[in-house]
């Protein structure tokens, strides 16, 4: 279901990063362990385990990564083909409510209807959890938590009157956080409820735990122009004065922003509408060039973005060993994906992470297996 959804219908399973330097940067939480992990599997062996299985990847400009189809079936099909290859048993709505580890029995896990399933070995790959309590049946093993909070989520701005911009996007800004270190460039989105775009979903994955204990009330501030600072932007528009003299402000946007966002900027710094440069105050003037700079906005309340829930928290990292992914406290206990505390930015990256951790736990209980 994770896959159906993601990346719209067309699902990203990965990221055209190649260097594991690089790729570890696009991960908030679990860098440090996903740079051991990587060297076993990455984003290549990604792209060969699905082109050894007919299923062709490709690449976008912003490097996200889609399977030619460009529809998410085609890598659920080749999943379920592939579990088919080795009779895997999928049950559906089986819920597990308790689960006993000793040296003699190994793994009892216990179901919400009543029978038990024996175990050699146990992979927990459920995805994050949104709340602590549903961790709980895993720290009844003695795993530690790291308290989940919501990453990936767009900024909500209610009845701020930039909303009726909706639909427009700018390629490139600068946001930042105010009173935190936090701050990112990329596109960003105007929405009817607020703002969106790779900026804000990457700005809120970084900052996810310090606008958690903030409850998503702060200001931020937006540069439309990153290119340009306050004072740069001031001795630019005193040359456009002159070179742009007779023409109409509202007419001649000469920064490269779409119109109707220059036409509401030009509106909120007082600006008359057929003022031509020459005559451009200094008062609005100045007011321009810090709405374009340090434009700030008081942020209430976060949106989840799309359908694509992504947690921040789970298994504490330093109970896993990450050449194997087994628990360091319970022998022949595994974990993969976002149930352990790794996060990522948007873009193929949590996939990545999950194909990863998924390979490796399979790798190691098939190798501690055939040991026995």
């Amino acid at each position: 279901s994770k896959v159906k959804i993601s990346g719209g219908g067309r699902c990203n399973v990965t990221h055209s990063c190649f260097s594991i330097a690089e790729l570890v940067k696009h991960y908030p939480r679990g860098a440090a362990f996903l740079k051991k992990a990587f060297h076993q599997f990455n984003t290549q062996h990604t792209i060969d385990w699905f082109a050894a299985r007919r299923v062709k990847l490709v690449a976008e400009a912003d490097g996200r990564m889609f399977p030619s189809t460009n529809t998410s079936q085609t890598i659920i099909d080749c999943l379920l083909e592939e579990a088919n290859r080795y009779n895997v048993s999928i049950q559906m709505s089986t819920s597990i409510e308790k689960m006993e580890h000793s040296i003699n029995d190994g793994f009892q896990l216990y179901l919400k209807n009543g029978s038990a399933i024996q175990a050699d070995y146990v992979c927990i790959a459920s995805g994050g959890y949104p709340t602590a309590a549903q961790f709980k049946w895993m720290e009844h093993l003695g795993h530690a938590i790291v308290s989940p909070v919501p990453s990936l989520f767009t900024f909500n701005m209610p009845h701020h009157p930039i909303t009726s911009l909706m639909g427009i996007t700018v390629s490139e800004v600068s946001v930042k956080i105010l009173g935190t270190k936090w701050q990112q460039t990329g596109p960003l989105l105007i929405t009817h409820w607020g703002i969106s775009g790779p900026a804000i979903l990457k700005l809120s994955a970084w900052a996810a735990r310090e606008l958690f204990e903030k409850q998503y009330t702060y200001q931020i501030s937006v540069n439309w122009l990153p290119a340009f600072n306050e004072q740069t932007l001031a001795e630019q528009l005193r040359v456009y004065r002159f070179s742009l003299a007779a023409q109409k402000i509202y007419n001649r946007n000469p920064v490269g922003l779409p119109a109707r966002l220059w036409e509401f900027l030009l509106q909120q710094a007082g600006v008359a509408p057929d003022i031509r440069w020459a005559d451009l105050p200094a008062k609005e003037q100045n007011k321009l060039v810090k709405l374009l700079c340090a434009h700030t906005f008081d942020i209430q309340g976060k949106t989840t973005f799309k359908e694509e829930f992504v947690t921040a928290g789970g298994l504490s990292l330093q109970e896993i060993e990450a050449n194997t992914l087994q628990s360091k406290k319970v022998p022949g206990l595994f974990f993969a994906g976002e149930v352990i505390d790794v996060d990522g930015v948007t873009g193929g990256f949590n996939f990545q992470n999950a194909w990863t951790t998924g390979w490796i736990a399979a790798q190691s209980i098939a190798s501690s297996a055939s040991h026995q």
